[in-house]
This record gives C-alpha cells, structure tokens and sequence, in this order.
C-alpha cells in the first residue's frame, strides 16, 4: 500500500472499532437502518429486487415487496457485520445449528471439502465458522477482490480474524487444488451472475442462471466432498445450516458430466435455502443478468473451464 492508503486503512480500522462497540445489539439496528437507505435511494435496485422475487417466487406483488423489503434489512446488517467477525464462532451463545449431525460429520471427515454458501443471512459472519472448523488443515475462501487497497486490506483483516485465508478469485486454482489436496476446505459463494465463458447454464428459481463451473470442477478434480451451508439470521440468533454433500468421488460419467452434475447439486442447494427463507438472499443482485446464448454454450463454457478455471468468489 501506499503511505495515503496506509491512512486509509488505519481510518477504517479506526472507524470499523467504533462502529463495532454498540456489539450485536448496535450493529443489528445500524444494518437495518443502513438497509432502508439502500431501500429509499436506490429505487431500481427495490424495482429489480420485487420484480424478481414476484416470477421467481410466484408472489403478488404486495408479497414481493414486503420479502423485498425484508431482504435489503437483511444485507445491510449483513454488510456491518463483517465488524463482529473476531466474536462469533461457534461458542456464541445464541448459535444454533441445524442439523447438529451433519456439522459433526463435517468436522470429522477426512476428505477435501468445497463448501458452496450463497450471499444469504449472515455470510459474513460464516468465514469465522469455517474458520473455526479445522485447526490443521488449510481453510480457504474464494473472494473477488476489491480494487481499492485499502478497502481490500480492512476486509481481508476482518474475514481472516479466525483463520480462514481470502484467495482472490482469479489466481485461486492452484491454491485450491493444493488445499484440497491436504484435505482442506475451500468456500465458494456460487450464487451470483457468471461471465458466459466461465458458466453453465442451469434452471434456478424456475429461469437458467449462470453458474460459476469453476468450484464443480476443482471439487471434481480433487474428488472431493461438496458441502451447502449458509448461516441464517432469526431475529437475534444465528443458525448453522448444512445440506447433505456430494461426494463427487462417486460420480459417474465424462469429466463434463461430473462437473454439470455437481454445479446442478450445489445450484439446487442454494434454491433450497432461498426457498425456506426468501428474505434472506441478496435479492437485489441482477441474478439472470446473463443469458444462455447456444445450446452449445453449456458444453464450451465446461471446457473454457478446464482451460481456465472461473472460481469467481463473491462479496458483497
């Protein structure tokens, strides 16, 4: 960094301590007030928000906008959480998790894991989690990067406060192969608009979206098990939520259709969670932004994929 960004980034740390005293308690009413001016000022991101959640949802447009409403409560307090990152961890008191077995399988299992989460509750507060979740074994979370590096500094401090290293996505392959390799989690946020040379398109909340192929084909390649899990919010507590995974070791079929079968399954979990708790996805993401061009996109954008693995991360 420069000796300007320097400065920068010691005001935000400094800025990120104060904002932080008020605890759950504060950050949780400064997230909703900071979700309601996101609400009022950004009206085409409100529009687009209740129009896609009233087709993708089925819901009449007063539905839509009170979910709609709801979800942008939600992602700002989502977004000031990542200041609470060094207090959360599994010993917080008002964290539940569900189903209780499956974190315990989790925990135990000696296999590589791809964890596939979405921008849904409290993502920020799921890296201290994983985390938290091997003390010997590399624990990685695939990220875009920020262009501002002061920014990007003060982000990274806070999402790596237990454990977990950031791996900018364009240069993370190698280092997730590696990590897998050793047994290793590596976390993707696999909901959010692909680049069509880097994506499959599958049905998600009834229209084909984009989906990243990078995290299926690192998952496929290090045989690994593919894990959903996404941390909900319910009113002050936090649930720990996990789907069954796929182990890809057992998939059957060419390396394209590994690779398919697994984005499909994580696409499918991440729906699953959406549907339970609409309120809670980052609804005013232009989800369907790209569209399938030829049927023989699916198959190109697996092979671009091979060439060049498109792990893009997400972050808010």
């Amino acid at each position: 960094m420069t000796r300007m960004e320097h400065v920068r980034f010691c005001m935000l740390c400094g800025m990120g301590k104060l904002m932080s005293l008020g605890g759950f308690a504060g950050t949780r009413f400064l997230g909703k007030c900071l979700g309601g001016l996101i609400w009022h000022f950004i009206p085409e991101r409100r529009r687009l928000a209740a129009e896609n959640i009233a087709s993708h949802l089925d819901l009449s447009a007063a539905e839509a906008k009170a979910v709609a409403h709801a979800s942008f409560l939600n992602t700002g307090q989502s977004f000031l959480e990542l200041l609470l990152t060094q207090r959360f961890g599994f010993d917080f008191p008002r964290l539940a998790v569900e189903p209780p077995e499956l974190l315990e399988k989790l925990r135990s299992c000696q296999r590589p894991v791809v964890a596939a989460t979405a921008h849904f509750g409290a993502w920020e507060l799921l890296a201290p989690l994983l985390g938290q979740l091997y003390q010997d074994r590399p624990r990685l979370v695939v990220v875009r990067r920020y262009d501002d590096n002061a920014a990007q500094a003060f982000i990274e401090r806070q999402r790596q406060a237990t454990g977990a290293k950031m791996i900018g996505h364009r240069l993370a392959a190698m280092t997730v192969l590696r990590a897998l390799h050793k047994n290793g989690i590596a976390a993707f946020l696999v909901d959010h608009n692909t680049k069509p040379e880097e994506a499959l398109f599958i049905p998600f909340l009834k229209e084909k979206a984009a989906v990243n192929a990078g995290p299926a084909l690192l998952a496929v390649r290090a045989r690994a098990l593919v894990w959903p899990v996404v941390l909900s919010r319910r009113g002050k507590d936090y649930v720990f939520r996990l789907q069954p995974p796929l182990d890809t070791a057992e998939l059957e079929g060419s390396i394209d259709d590994k690779i398919r079968q697994t984005a499909v399954f994580y696409t499918r979990a991440i729906e699953n969670f959406v549907k339970s708790e609409p309120e809670q996805w980052f609804w005013m993401h232009n989800r369907w932004k790209t569209r399938p061009q030829l049927d023989a996109s699916t198959a190109a954008s697996a092979a671009n994929a091979k060439k060049t693995p498109g792990t893009t991360g997400g972050s808010a």
